[in-house]
């Protein structure tokens, strides 16, 4: 009679599933960049066509979108630059416009971001459409390189439009109205994208229309940082207050 123990067969273990390729990653960053460089095109518009008429030559639109990045500071600084302000006050309105990036570190995916290089011009280039795509719910399983390709469209399409602006300023007529609501009704409709992903968390949006409020009343000089700022501190109690209820199995 065979004592011997018996082995159990091991069962080959599911090989993983192959990374997406990059061309794979270029498309999808493109898809997901394409609706918000269409919102990017007016804005670029109302951008060069501001920069001719300041009597500033055609390449510093494209110049200034590709190296400053700033959205709406840009069309502050333009107003700065032909006015002769100081450096320093220049510094100072950038720091103060710019400063929500510093809240949009606290949840931007940086750290799915591979390489310094990589994470460099992940920060550089890290601007509200990028956030807002970025911390999305179908976005949490992007990688490195479809954040960095995402990122450098909505780079391109700024650069590109605002280079195209510029170019045909002249041809846009004064009577033209509205390109400067582009800018809200673009941010307008990121908003209800991120509420949507909310999925039920109905407290958060209220949380930050409470914020705006009340940052608005309070200090309308600084609204934007201050609103920033009084949400943060709210979010924060508020989980605070919710990890120590106990939790129920």
């Amino acid at each position: 009679m065979d004592t011997s123990p018996v082995v159990a067969e091991e069962r080959p273990r599911p090989a993983p599933a192959p990374a997406p390729s990059t061309r794979f990653e270029v498309r999808a960053a493109l898809k997901d960049s394409a609706g918000v460089g269409l919102g990017f095109l007016p804005l670029g518009l109302a951008y060069g066509a501001l920069v001719t008429q300041s009597g500033l030559d055609w390449w510093w639109a494209g110049l200034s979108a590709a190296l400053v990045f700033g959205g709406s500071f840009e069309f502050l600084l333009i107003g700065m630059v032909t006015a002769s302000a100081p450096l320093a006050a220049i510094a100072v309105s950038a720091l103060l416009v710019n400063v929500r990036h510093v809240f949009y570190t606290l949840s931007f995916p940086l750290h799915r971001v591979g390489g310094r290089l990589g994470k460099a011009y992940s920060t550089y280039a890290m601007c509200d459409e990028a956030y807002a795509l970025t911390t999305s719910e179908q976005a949490r399983t992007w990688c490195s390189r479809r954040i960095l390709w995402l990122q450098f469209f909505l780079h391109l399409y700024w650069t590109g439009s605002s280079t195209v602006g510029t170019l045909l300023g002249s041809l846009v007529p004064d009577s033209v109205t509205g390109l400067d609501f582009a800018l809200t009704a673009l941010f307008t409709v990121l908003a209800l994208d991120a509420i949507r992903d909310l999925r039920g968390d109905v407290p958060t949006p209220v949380l930050a229309v409470l914020s705006a409020l009340a940052a608005l009343l309070l200090f309308p000089s600084q609204m934007l940082l201050a609103a920033f700022t009084l949400f943060t501190a709210v979010l924060l109690a508020r989980h605070l207050i919710t990890s120590r209820k106990p939790r129920h199995a």
